[in-house]
């Protein structure tokens, strides 16, 4: 059973010395028990009490790493079943597949389309971190030379996809410093894929018709040495995918069942683009690795969106650093807008001040990253702070006039920010996509 914040303060030192970054050791005790903080943290801690904490400072689902450097991902280590609770900590990562029986014209191709599934959206680059090499061929050598040429390809972490055991030990040859994860160890091939995993100290996966062969599968891994595991449902049904994914996360976070607590990693193989955006509901269901048998960008920039999405902070809005950015080649004349630095907000209004070829001056404003009309209702929109955007911007050394754009939506806004700035103010449109037209009219 899982000990209680009051349990855990029993075992810990008392001293209330705060080395673990917590005020008092009763606060650290609490954030142990709820799984945010390591026992690591606290630098007094006896011998004796740490082997009886274990468990307890342990997370309910265990952190996997793999690849390298720069490719090196994580997966694994959430802490809450539903984002509101908290927030999800390690994205899903999306992992599209190479085949070894592609001819090599085929093969560059692929590798070329992989390469490019890298995308901006609201000021972040997010794209694709692994990729999937399957032994198609069944042929250990095949298998070994195309890891090699991906490897050297892609900057991108490995997923060695195998069940002979002699191809994955042939591949990782070649690749076993980039520490790929092999993917998979069953009932019937365990021991030797274990014992290859610990000798290279590589991460596993897992991967059973059902939650018991699973459970099996991870206590003879660990047995073998070998921590680092991944779970993978061998099942060609979303549905029961999607049911299995849901009862792995209750039983390791609800009732802390140490051998279903991993990460899982779940495949879409064949099936055409649209069968693809399946995904989307293994990444809203907790699957940390997802394999796509596409390299269709508009599929993967919509999964990507989605992760970016559900991975956000909810308590934390992605936000832009508020200061003045110059669209286009600029002058003194230049139109002057404000807007607040909510991303989606900041970057609709780039893209459509973009689109009317006015150069403009776009004043961001802190508004903690909220919207125009949700900063405006909070007051965290208001003449007081656009002002100091103004002066701390240097905007008035920067153009000839003194004439501000503000939303329409907030044009009952313009009196005191008149009085408040000494600047003019022109209300603008409601909406951003009719800036290309006002700007063109009013100031073109």
């Amino acid at each position: 059973m899982a000990l209680t914040g009051l349990d855990i303060f029993k075992l810990l030192p008392k001293t209330n010395c705060k080395k673990c970054g917590m005020p008092t050791c009763l606060a650290f005790a609490m954030q142990l028990a709820q799984k945010r903080a390591e026992l690591d943290a606290c630098p007094e801690v006896s011998e004796e009490s740490k082997n009886t904490l274990a468990a307890a400072a342990a997370p309910p689902m265990k952190l996997v790493k793999f690849g390298t450097g720069e490719t090196e991902v994580q997966v694994g280590q959430e802490t809450a079943m539903f984002r509101h609770e908290e927030k999800f900590h390690n994205p899903s990562v999306l992992a599209p597949t190479i085949y070894d029986d592609l001819t090599d014209d085929q093969l560059a191709a692929r590798i070329q389309a992989v390469n490019s599934l890298q995308f901006e959206r609201v000021g972040e680059q997010i794209g694709i971190k692994a990729v999937t090499i399957i032994n198609k061929s069944g042929a250990a050598d095949t298998f070994a030379s195309v890891a090699t040429k991906v490897a050297a390809s892609v900057k991108l972490a490995l997923i060695l996809c195998s069940e002979n055991p002699g191809a994955i030990k042939a591949a990782l040859g070649s690749t076993a410093s980039q520490v790929p994860l092999i993917a998979a160890a069953t009932l019937e091939n365990v021991d030797k894929m274990a014992a290859i995993a610990k000798e290279n100290k590589c991460p596993i996966v897992a991967k059973g018709a059902s939650l018991e062969d699973l459970e099996t599968l991870t206590e003879k891994i660990k047995a073998a040495g070998v921590e680092d595991i991944v779970l993978s449902l061998d099942t060609d049904s979303l549905k029961e995918n999607l049911y299995s994914l849901s009862q792995m996360r209750t039983l390791a976070l609800k009732k802390a069942f140490r051998p279903l607590g991993y990460p899982s990693l779940t495949a879409l193989i064949g099936g055409d683009d649209d069968s693809q955006i399946a995904a989307t509901s293994l990444i809203c269901k907790y699957s940390g690795i997802v394999v796509l048998d596409t390299v269709n960008p508009a599929v993967y920039l919509t999964l990507l969106t989605v992760i970016m999405n559900i991975y956000s902070d909810p308590q934390k809005p992605v936000q832009v650093e508020p200061k003045l950015y110059s669209i286009g080649e600029t002058t003194e004349n230049s139109p002057v807008i404000f807007t607040t630095n909510f991303s989606l907000t900041y970057y609709t209004v780039e893209s459509d001040v973009e689109a009317s070829r006015v150069p403009c001056h776009i004043l961001v404003v802190d508004t903690e990253g909220t919207s125009v009309l949700t900063a405006y209702s909070g007051d965290k929109l208001n003449d007081k702070a656009v002002a100091d955007a103004i002066t701390k911007s240097g905007i008035e050394d920067i153009v000839s006039h003194k004439k501000l754009i503000i939303p329409g939506y907030v044009a009952v806004m313009s009196g005191k920010l008149e009085e408040a700035t000494g600047w003019e103010t022109m209300v603008g449109p409601r909406e951003s996509s009719m800036l290309p037209k006002y700007l063109q009219e009013v100031w073109g």
